[in-house]
């Protein structure tokens, strides 16, 4: 049986689990959630995702929520098909789990934040704060310094080759531009490993909005 992907086609963290499902070549059923409808908060819709929140997913049965736990299953249930994305070193796996850690705490909690005061407070029809913005970008350029450094000495951040931890970057990143921010084009190992990841073929299927694939 095919995979359903509930989601919002546009929502950032729907896009991270599918362009994981892409690069592993996985075939997909795609259905829109309407949260602007409040399809999320449907109590068929909580039986499975019992916060209201998307994406989750559904393999013959099997629900998971949270998209980098989606990712992740889908990058070791299928770790001999299309990208390797997790290491099977242990200490590379290890490094690439830091990198994930990293993502979480000293890049997702500045972006998501940054993104969502100048371009999801409009949205919701109430003023986005420039100063907050301002502070936050200052704050999450702090830790693209060490991500430079990082960068410096290897082509990605858990070592050479590619894992699931770069691409979770990819949502927020491409929004920050949108927001009002160069930042991921400010320093030159950050600008070439950002270049990479979000050239992929994989994002480019996903950037505008995810939509069933065949594999």
């Amino acid at each position: 049986m095919v995979m359903k992907l509930y989601g919002l086609d546009i929502s950032t963290c729907t896009r991270r689990a599918a362009v994981v499902m892409h690069e592993k070549k996985v075939p997909f059923e795609f259905v829109n959630v309407d949260l602007f409808k409040g399809e999320n908060k449907s109590p068929e819709y909580l039986a499975k995702q019992p916060f209201g929140q998307v994406p989750y997913l559904d393999d013959d049965g099997f629900i998971l929520y949270e998209s980098r736990a989606i990712a992740r299953y889908i990058a070791t249930k299928y770790a001999d098909q299309g990208t390797p994305l997790i290491p099977k070193d242990m200490k590379a796996q290890a490094l690439m789990d830091q990198a994930i850690s990293v993502e979480i705490s000293d890049f997702n909690e500045y972006a998501e934040k940054a993104v969502a005061e100048m371009i999801f407070k409009p949205m919701r029809g109430m003023t986005p704060d420039k100063a907050i913005f301002d502070k936050l970008i200052a704050a999450l350029e702090m830790k693209l310094d060490v991500y430079e450094k990082i960068l410096s000495k290897q082509k990605y951040l858990a070592g050479n080759e590619i894992t699931i931890a770069d691409l979770f970057h990819l949502p927020y990143g491409s929004m920050l531009s949108a927001a009002g921010s160069d930042i991921m084009e400010s320093k030159p190992n950050v600008k070439r490993w950002f270049h990479d990841i979000s050239s992929r073929p994989s994002w480019m299927a996903v950037k505008d909005g995810v939509k069933t694939h065949s594999g």
